[in-house]
């Protein structure tokens, strides 16, 4: 248990990660107020907390001011899979930027402390690996990846300034990819792209040959880490969370069919431009300030996945 019940605010909540961290939020006791305007987040994942009486749910864009008295607030509103975040990219670095701005705002004017949801896509296509926290990224600035990646970056940028300028207390976090049930089924990314191929027997897409590398964390521990991010003494970050378990895609690929008995057929096409060739997280500094580290091994997150999109599918 957490100690002193928070009036909590979460940006994004009702989106895959926002869902799962209002519902451990309401579970600990504390008060949420999920804010999301409906872009990518879902009705569907807040229905069960909508009887709560400790939880409240406000329709609202991070892009337009509000003003709400709170303790904490965890600042996750943003598309992040490529196929929402390209899909109108002036929109995304607005809701990185903007929202940014608004929720620092609010975090001054009512001295709460905030949790800036950064990514791994900060660091861009690495020349380090895996990668450390103090690793300044390689990203093109001008490429269609960069209104998310970007705009992360100058959140980030935002958050160390309203810290130094006006000592509002800060947490950045880098998010490396994160899995689970309440993904997007058409969003786009390799996990839940490849699940629903598989469990409706059609090809799986690999963009490149399927050598490129990603960690996958599940939905649980990420969200762990988040909170024990939060309630941390005297450490602002960045922090990376992710799991350092580092696979193919093809690997990933030839995992989920394994585990769905698919009978699809894995089709290379052209790699995507800026496509991260590999992406591992050195979590180092996770272990150390904030004792996390990821505690589900792959396959048993799948499953778990697996069992969520296939009870999507069979309600049609």
């Amino acid at each position: 248990m957490l100690s002193a019940t928070k009036r909590t605010l979460v940006t994004g909540g009702a989106g895959f990660l926002g869902s799962f961290l209002c519902e451990r939020l309401l579970a600990e006791g504390h008060e949420v107020i999920a804010l999301d305007n409906f872009f990518t987040g879902s009705k569907r994942n807040i229905t069960p907390l909508l009887g709560n009486s400790s939880f409240e749910l406000i329709r609202h864009d991070v892009v337009e001011p509000i003003l709400i008295e709170v303790d904490w607030i965890f600042n996750l509103a943003c598309p992040a899979s490529p196929v929402h975040y390209q899909y109108n990219p002036v929109k995304t670095v607005k809701t990185s930027v903007m929202g940014a701005i608004n929720m620092l705002g609010l975090a001054k004017r009512v001295q709460a402390q905030i949790l800036q949801a950064s990514t791994s896509e900060v660091y861009g296509d690495p020349e380090v690996h895996p990668q450390t926290e103090d690793y300044w990224g390689s990203v093109n600035p001008i490429g269609p990846r960069s209104c998310y990646d970007e705009g992360k970056r100058v959140a980030e940028t935002l958050v160390m300034d309203y810290h130094r300028q006006n000592q509002v207390d800060v947490k950045i976090i880098r998010i490396f990819n994160t899995y689970g049930p309440r993904m997007h089924p058409n969003d786009g990314r390799v996990v839940s792209n490849f699940i629903v191929a598989a469990l409706n027997n059609e090809p799986i897409t690999l963009f490149g040959d399927g050598s490129q590398t990603r960690s996958f964390c599940y939905v649980d521990d990420l969200i762990e880490g988040i909170l024990r991010m939060m309630q941390s003494k005297d450490f602002i970050g960045p922090v990376n969370l992710g799991n350092p378990g580092e696979f193919t895609v093809m690997e990933l690929a030839q995992k989920v069919i394994q585990l769905t008995n698919s009978r699809s057929q894995v089709i290379p096409r052209e790699k995507r431009k800026d496509d991260p060739i590999r992406r591992r997280p050195d979590i180092s500094l996770a272990q150390q300030k904030l004792g996390w580290q990821p505690q589900v091994p792959l396959e048993e997150g799948l499953q778990k996945t697996i069992a969520y999109f296939d009870g999507l599918l069979q309600e049609g």
